[in-house]
């Protein structure tokens, strides 16, 4: 045993520093732990809360007979000094706790439990972000755009020409003043019948066209180009290919409205647009038609006219925007025709269907709910990965989960923030269209930027659907995925250096061979995907071959041999190898403890407690039986204690019932008292019932084994029930008790540890330290600490940091 330093009592009840503080230098430190030793578990009471009490002395802190199946905890001052310092940082580690802020090293069952914790959390959020998600978009967004590409892109007018057909100028003029006007003005039924809607236009009858539209064009500059000199006299205009830099921004024609007069993009409030040949500039030269089909027919008309497209127009665009009050969705419709420097014209069109008034029907304010719960879900986890980068400092970033994390946080606060823009944006721009219903209405950025919104939170959602892998690899099947992919990584990526080379050398070798005809390989990006889809098998051979009869055919046949049949199939073989190589050793690997065992673990703690909580309240019925008349406080305790309960427990179930208080139960109170532990009895009773059916087929809780069963069972070793839970309830507890003293003496000899050393150096060279291994005392007096060599090598592997100057010796 531990014979401890006669000062150990006294200093006692010395001040306890935090464990960050106390921890030697090279000890690992972990800052989410700030707080003192591991606890001793406190006891739980089975009949009634206790009030805990102080036990002052070494003698009654260190006793073994403790009642109870788990010792009380006896709080000191040094105990509660550490709760008040502690305090903080416990609440920071209960509710930010994760796998990095805690010491799992060498703890597999808390490695796995608070992975459980921040896997349930994080479910929490995911679906909660699946909400948001799910909330913003509708199947009706689909049908929507539908309607609108189907009226004012495939719809054909008299003369035939859709806008998909556009192929000069003339038919891009034909288009306006036909389709166009059609679709954008409905003003009667298909019967003929007026509408009676004003000047208002409603498409198809439900869509409310926004503003008026508006034209808007861009050219480049005469003489932009240089002509060769063969070709000076015959050629004497020169229109380059579009650039911002030669855009054109002088007055022409009639130079007597904004047809006629250039603006640049801050004025137009304007935005560029990508185009299939370049970008193009907001700016330019623009028109805005009228709220009727009559006005704005005779507005193209003086357009036409007047020659407002030339040799010098590069692009055409038409913007107008429709609202769907049925489903609360924007239609943002941009149709453009680029005029290349080659001649024709080359039709594209951009139609976005958005929701940017977000709060209407109850659904949208469910929606509005899960967005506070998903800033305050993006708050914690800012919280928690602040911590966690605090603690492991630049390593922290070594983990692709942790860059994932920041990633996912980034692109969270992003959407938080356009949200409230967007919402203070919309009020304003609908609340200027409805005092002036003739003006533009500029949908174009907004929609825009919500479109971007959309794909912002559609790639972070995604991210939030990948991060379910770092909390589901503890479970060693689960890691076969990131441990193939992270050996055969260097594999790969060596590999892949020559895959890619041969892959770009068709890319180039088709864009070259094949880039006039046909339109696949008409520049060299196209290339590269045409050839990923030719793996896929989506391809035209017939326009590969009919572009270069001789080559053509040897370019596919040799490109599918080599890169598909060769190159990758080796990809394939260094994945299939690497995963029979993780698989083998994942199965000879010992099995760790998984999520089955912590339930398991769970389940018989609980059936434990309830197990013995009932076996109390059988021990306190016993004593009610075992007096007559009144039963004095005196008895009732000596009962209980012979049937090894606390004190406390006693005394807190006694005075429940002793209403007078004068320390004994009458008739009357203990009437009382047996009913209530009857009603205790059965609730445990059927409660163990539950958990036995839910374990297993039979109930675990059986009627006691009667005195004819146990003489039935000749040859078969038997112990009675009750005596079998006694004997676990004290096994419980000397564990417990021994437990408790085991850390409270390491306590002391730490805090005596650092007395010693603090007086070390006043008493430098005036008593020698000694370390003895034999029986007798020291030389000068002081009783020495006597362990055994396997307590010393536990203590000494233990303690955070061992004091050189220390007083006290070992005997072995």
């Amino acid at each position: 045993m531990k014979c401890l330093n006669n000062r150990a009592e006294s200093h006692l009840t010395g001040q306890v520093e935090c464990e960050l503080d106390s921890m030697g230098n090279g000890a690992w430190v972990n800052q989410g732990f700030c707080g003192s030793l591991p606890p001793i578990p406190r006891v739980v009471s089975t009949i009634y809360n206790s009030q805990p009490f102080f036990q002052g002395s070494m003698d009654s802190m260190y006793k073994l007979d403790t009642p109870g199946p788990f010792p009380e905890e006896t709080p000191s001052p040094d105990q509660s000094l550490i709760k008040k310092r502690g305090g903080c940082c416990s609440f920071i580690k209960g509710l930010w706790g994760t796998t990095l802020t805690e010491n799992t090293f060498n703890n597999r069952e808390l490695f796995v439990r608070t992975t459980l914790r921040e896997l349930l959390v994080y479910l929490v959020f995911l679906v909660d972000i699946c909400l948001l998600t799910y909330g913003m978009t509708s199947s009706s967004t689909y049908y929507y755009t539908k309607a609108m590409t189907d009226l004012f892109v495939n719809t054909a007018g008299e003369g035939g020409v859709r806008f998909q057909s556009i192929s000069s100028m003339a038919d891009f003029w034909t288009y306006t003043q036909g389709p166009l006007l059609d679709g954008l003005y409905w003003t009667k039924w298909y019967n003929d019948q007026s509408l009676d809607s004003g000047d208002q236009s409603f498409i198809y009858y439900e869509n409310m066209l926004l503003g008026v539209p508006r034209m808007r064009q861009i050219k480049i500059k005469n003489n932009s180009c240089m002509v060769h000199k063969d070709f000076q006299d015959e050629i004497t205009g020169c229109f380059d290919v579009y650039n911002d830099k030669k855009e054109d921004d002088l007055s022409f024609g009639l130079i007597n409205g904004t047809a006629w007069t250039y603006h640049t993009e801050k004025e137009v409030k304007g935005s560029s647009h990508w185009g299939l040949l370049t970008t193009y500039s907001g700016a330019g030269y623009y028109q805005d038609l009228s709220r009727t089909k009559e006005e704005s027919s005779v507005i193209l008309m003086g357009l036409v006219e007047n020659l407002w497209l030339d040799r010098g127009t590069r692009s055409a665009f038409i913007d107008f925007s429709t609202y769907n009050a049925n489903i609360n969705m924007f239609c943002v419709i941009r149709l453009v025709v680029e005029f290349p420097a080659t001649g024709g014209a080359i039709p594209s069109y951009q139609i976005r269907t958005v929701r940017l008034i977000r709060y209407i029907t109850t659904w949208d304010y469910f929606i509005l709910g899960c967005e506070m719960v998903f800033c305050v879900f993006i708050l914690y986890y800012v919280v928690e990965e602040i911590l966690e980068l605090r603690i492991h400092k630049f390593s922290y970033f070594k983990s692709i989960w942790n860059i994932l994390d920041i990633v996912v946080i980034m692109l969270a606060i992003v959407a938080i923030v356009f949200n409230i823009f967007r919402t203070i944006k919309v009020d304003k721009l609908l609340g200027k269209l409805l005092e002036q219903p003739d003006i533009y209405a500029d949908f174009e950025f907004l929609s825009f930027w919500q479109t971007q919104y959309n794909n912002m939170n559609a790639v972070n959602l995604f991210f939030a659907w990948i991060k379910v892998f770092k909390y589901i690899s503890f479970n060693k099947t689960m890691t076969q995925l990131s441990s193939t992919l992270g050996r055969c990584a260097k594999d790969i990526l060596g590999f892949a250096i020559m895959f890619f080379i041969v892959f770009f050398a068709y890319a180039q070798l088709g864009y070259l061979l094949f880039g006039m005809e046909v339109e696949s390989f008409s520049t060299f990006v196209k290339c590269i995907f045409t050839q990923f889809r030719i793996i896929l098998g989506d391809f035209d051979y017939d326009a590969i071959d009919r572009a270069n009869r001789v080559l053509g055919p040897i370019y596919f046949v040799t490109y599918v041999f080599f890169v598909f049949f060769v190159l990758l199939n080796m990809f394939l073989a260094i994945i299939n190898d690497t995963y029979s190589e993780v698989k083998e050793e994942l199965s000879s690997q010992k099995d760790e403890l998984q999520i089955t065992d912590i339930i398991k673990q769970s389940y018989m703690k609980t059936f434990t407690k309830l197990k013995l909580k009932k076996e109390k309240i059988s021990d306190v019925q016993k004593a009610l039986r075992s007096g007559s008349g009144e039963i004095q406080f005196k008895d009732f305790r000596e009962t209980l204690k012979e049937m090894g309960h606390a004190d406390d427990e006693i005394s807190a179930a006694f005075s429940k019932f002793d209403r007078d208080g004068n320390q004994i139960l009458d008739v009357d109170e203990q009437e009382r008292m047996k009913v209530e532990l009857e009603e205790k009895r059965d609730a445990l009773s059927a409660e163990l019932n539950n958990l036995g059916r839910n374990y297993g087929k039979e109930p675990l809780e059986k009627p006691p084994v009667t005195s004819n069963e146990l003489k039935s069972h000749s040859g078969q070793t038997s112990v009675d029930r009750e005596v079998f839970l006694r004997l676990t309830r004290q096994v419980l507890q000397l564990e417990s008790s021994v437990a408790g003293i085991t850390s409270r003496i390491e306590l002391i000899m730490e805090q005596l540890g650092r007395r010693d050393k603090a007086k070390g150096n006043e008493t430098a060279g005036k008593l020698p330290v000694t370390h003895h291994d034999s029986g007798e005392p020291a030389s000068d007096g002081r009783v020495l600490v006597c362990v055994d060599r396997a307590t010393k090598a536990e203590m000494s592997s233990r303690r955070p940091a061992v004091h050189s100057s220390s007083t006290y010796g070992y005997r072995m």
